[in-house]
């Protein structure tokens, strides 16, 4: 039996309300000057003065940083890191989406070493992270990326992605508060959603999954798939945000200790090329892929139908793997996410060159069920484009 190593980390305070812990978590530490990285969007409706005022409140010295933009280039990165060694702060809190999250713990780590953000990529960095750096509190306000889970930052470069990982990267403590979600966007609210429910069905079927990851994911897919419709439709549906967060939540411990592999493999590319939400990116992927390594994993595909409120019981395991690719489609389309990369406006002219940057994911597509070679990932690349489900010859 093999020894399976997890990560359960950091402390969360997750429920509706629970930012009423913020204060009692930085007086943990001996702090006077935050700096709270966020969204300019939160901003503008005011959220960041639910977290900014209490902080006030207690004493502290708090500033906003809100230069953020969604998928951020590695020069958003560059200039965080640039300001943050300039000041003096004591502790940073990220809050938003996993852009912002991301951002906010890399900038919180790197605050204490040299050189450039680029110096650390995970494919082309010559530097090792050695210093813990600053304490960061982590607050998402989407239900999606699991980014204050993980130990790791998602950087755009010109034409892919690449990550920076460490576990110094992973927060002191994290807040998850449905709450926070009420007012975010349908669309986004469809792209994160459908962004974590990737991270739960990578995770059950990646290479490195467990029994105990297993458990985390499956449960993840149920939450998610049950309440994700309602979420988009009617955001101020409390049951259904209140799934959505712990689903994203969970999914984010699975996806931490097993890994996501193909989908996001290919997914990064797309971000990188055309600038396209990382969550749309998953979604429009999600189900050819998913189709095209099926047989790799066909007991586990039924388990996901299942999971996502089907019943496998009265097919064999290939139909019930195959109706579980139709859910998946079918709940894609259902949030209102386009199902096709055309959908999107990316060329068939552009595929070649998605595949030759999907190949370099390495650390990702080691994790996938099926070893996907180029010529497997031009196909599924075919397949997203054209609309049909494609299988290994």
């Amino acid at each position: 039996m093999p020894i399976n190593t997890i990560v359960f980390n950091p402390l969360t305070h997750v429920g509706w309300g629970s930012l009423k812990q913020l204060v009692p978590e930085v007086k943990k530490y001996d702090v006077s000057r935050i700096l709270v990285v966020t969204d300019p969007a939160l901003e503008d409706i005011g959220l960041t003065e639910k977290v900014k005022n209490p902080l006030l409140e207690g004493g502290y010295t708090v500033e906003v940083y809100t230069e953020v933009i969604p998928e951020p280039p590695i020069e958003i990165a560059e200039k965080l890191v640039s300001f943050i060694k300039q000041k003096n702060y004591d502790l940073v809190v990220g809050l938003g989406g996993g852009s912002a999250l991301d951002l906010a713990k890399l900038a919180a780590v790197l605050a204490a070493h040299d050189g450039n953000v680029s110096d650390y990529l995970n494919l082309t960095g010559t530097k090792r992270i050695i210093h813990k750096g600053l304490p960061k509190l982590l607050i998402p306000t989407t239900s999606g990326t699991g980014s204050e889970v993980t130990n790791i930052s998602v950087l755009s470069l010109e034409n892919t992605k690449d990550v920076i990982a460490h576990d110094y990267l992973l927060a002191d403590a994290a807040i998850v508060d449905p709450e926070l979600t009420v007012s975010v966007p349908p669309k986004v609210t469809a792209a994160t959603g459908i962004d974590a429910l990737t991270h739960a069905i990578e995770a059950y079927v990646s290479v490195n999954a467990s029994p105990i990851t297993d458990g985390l994911a499956l449960q993840a897919i149920r939450l998610i798939s049950r309440s994700i419709r309602r979420a988009v439709h009617d955001g101020k549906d409390k049951e259904a945000r209140i799934d959505m967060s712990q689903g994203s939540y969970i999914a984010g411990l699975a996806f931490f200790n097993a890994g996501v592999a193909g989908v996001h493999a290919l997914a990064y590319p797309l971000g990188g090329q055309f600038h396209l939400a990382h969550g749309d990116s998953n979604a429009v992927l999600l189900p050819y892929v998913m189709g095209y390594i099926r047989k790799s994993c066909t007991k586990k595909m039924a388990d996901i139908l299942n999971a996502l409120g089907g019943n496998s019981a009265y097919f064999s395991q290939k139909e019930a793997s195959l109706r579980c690719v139709a859910e998946l489609k079918r709940l894609v389309a259902d949030v209102g996410i386009p199902g096709t990369l055309g959908g999107f406006d990316i060329p068939q002219a552009a595929l070649e060159r998605l595949a030759g940057d999907a190949i370099k994911q390495t650390r990702l597509l080691a994790r996938s069920p099926l070893k996907l070679e180029i010529e497997d990932i031009r196909a599924i690349y075919q397949s997203a484009f054209e609309g049909n489900i494609a299988e290994p010859i």
